[in-house]
């Protein structure tokens, strides 16, 4: 194997770096720098290059807040110029391999695919595989629609991060031969926002043809969070505080620390102010009635959540450990918002978990409401289609906050080991097992291997969900049956709470 390996793709040559048996090419250009006059404009393609250019380094995150959930990291370089991506492959040797590319979590706002958890190494020299993770716009940077006040130009500045997205899917169907990759065999996966970056992609006309399988893994975007007179409304609020003046240029060339002030005063609001955005071209409709119309009806897909995903958030939050009850008679803030819904919610709860505390019921509760039930709504609008849809749930649990929010991402990545998270022969069997399921779906379409039992498509009524959990994985349909019937009677709003 050459000591310096080297990749042309169709911008220039880059030199890359051995990782164990592995090239890994970092900070590889797949657009232009979005900065100055390209600010909020969609993603133009990138400047070749002469010589050689060196991949060896992860190319800056998009700014961004540094407030996060405990233990997530935080980003090393940070510049509105981050359009680039990393590949791990076995060998630049013109073979077919399946290519797998991961679209980062937290939410449309923070993040990055510089992530540790995140290096494909592990994954790549596991399934003989091309993975490629990538950075992109997020925020204010990515996300606000300037089309009522700057005109027809900025038509689609209130979905550059996703076309961002599409800029890079593009750049992969171009370029993954040149590493060993096959672009007519690309899978997307994401978790968290991650995933409801994949469940906006499966809606978007421009990324038709561009992937060919999906895995959503705890991110169901059913629908985009922003109406259109939200955002406009929103954007004249950007002009009038960070530009001065209602013109695009004036706020093309304001400072983006102020920008990104702005967006940090707004808050927790902010996590969901500036997304996807329902327009005429990129985003028609929201993602999850497009996959009801059949959009992606010849994408096989992965879906699935963890067991305990509201801890995490609710971790986050003050009064908690004090829950002295939850039944038909208290009902906490929290759950407000399920109005006459809450009682014969919490009570189906109650009566199928009869020895869990208050508090568990209430992060029972939670995590279906976020994550569990909108996943399961989004495999059952998919069904009906040309291509299988497989349902799985993450039980594995460490810690007080059980099976966690983005705990799935280190066994789905083979990185259960340090510098991730200590090793143990558990650990490594689980690892073995989810990242096979993932290996063998991009490969062939369908999640079995040897390793697991035979994973069956998702179909009603069956709903037959993998299991994946610290003793063995196993298949059971409709699992918590009665809870997730009490959420779909009930046909109340469903995910993160605004």
């Amino acid at each position: 194997m050459a000591t310096e390996p080297l990749a042309t793709t169709t911008t220039g040559a880059v030199r890359g770096a051995i990782d164990g048996r592995i090239l890994a090419f970092k900070g590889i250009p797949y657009a232009a720098p979005p900065v100055g006059a390209r600010r909020f404009l969609p993603p133009a393609p990138p400047a070749p290059w002469s010589g050689v250019r060196d991949a060896l380094a992860y190319g800056p995150s998009c700014p961004q807040p540094s407030a996060r959930p405990q233990g997530w990291s935080q980003e090393p370089s940070l510049s509105e110029d981050c359009l680039y991506l990393n590949v791990w492959t076995p060998a630049c040797d013109g073979r077919s391999r399946p290519v797998m590319v991961w679209m980062h979590g937290g939410g449309f706002s923070i993040g990055s695919g510089s992530w540790p958890v995140y290096d494909g190494a592990a994954l790549s020299r596991r399934g003989d595989v091309v993975v490629i993770t990538l950075n992109h716009r997020l925020g204010i940077f990515g996300y606000l629609q300037l089309k009522e006040i700057a005109g027809p130009e900025f038509a689609s500045s209130g979905n550059a991060g996703m076309l961002d997205l599409v800029a890079a899917l593009a750049w992969v169907r171009d370029n993954a031969g040149a590493f060993g990759g096959d672009p007519a065999n690309v899978t997307i996966f994401g978790e968290s926002g991650g995933g409801a970056k994949v469940s906006t992609l499966l809606a978007m006309p421009a990324a038709r043809g561009l992937f060919h399988r999906a895995a959503v893994q705890s991110g169901p975007g059913l629908r985009s969070r922003v109406a259109a007179g939200q955002a406009a409304e929103l954007a004249r609020q950007v002009v009038a505080d960070v530009a001065g003046a209602a013109s695009a240029q004036a706020l093309q060339s304001a400072p983006a620390a102020k920008l990104l002030a702005f967006r940090s005063a707004l808050g927790r609001r902010a996590m969901f102010s500036f997304s996807p955005v329902i327009d005429d071209v990129h985003l028609p409709e929201h993602p999850g009635d497009a996959i009801k119309r059949g959009t992606a009806a010849d994408v096989p897909l992965i879906v699935g959540c963890n067991r305990d995903e509201a801890t995490l958030f609710l971790a986050m939050e003050r009064g908690l450990d004090d829950l002295a009850s939850l039944d038909g008679d208290h009902v906490p803030p929290r759950l407000a918002s399920l109005g006459e819904h809450a009682r014969p919610i919490i009570e189906t709860y109650r009566r199928s978990r009869p020895d869990a505390s208050p508090k568990e019921l209430l992060v029972a509760i939670e995590s279906d409401r976020m994550m569990r039930v909108p996943s399961i709504e989004l495999a059952e609008r998919r069904l009906g289609g040309s291509a299988p849809v497989f349902m799985y749930l993450f039980c594995w649990a460490a810690g007080p906050l059980g099976s966690a929010h983005g705990y799935e991402i280190p066994f789905v990545f083979d990185n259960a080991r340090p510098p991730v998270m200590p090793e143990s022969v558990g650990r490594g069997n689980l690892a073995s097992q989810m990242s096979d399921a993932w290996i063998a779906f991009a490969r062939d379409g369908a999640p079995d291997h040897p390793g697991i039992p035979h994973w069956p498509p998702y179909t009603l009524p069956d709903r037959a969900t993998m299991i994946f959990d610290r003793d063995a994985a196993c298949v059971r349909n409709d699992p918590a049956g009665a809870e997730r019937a009490a959420w779909q009677d009930a046909a109340v709003p469903l995910g993160m709470p605004a």
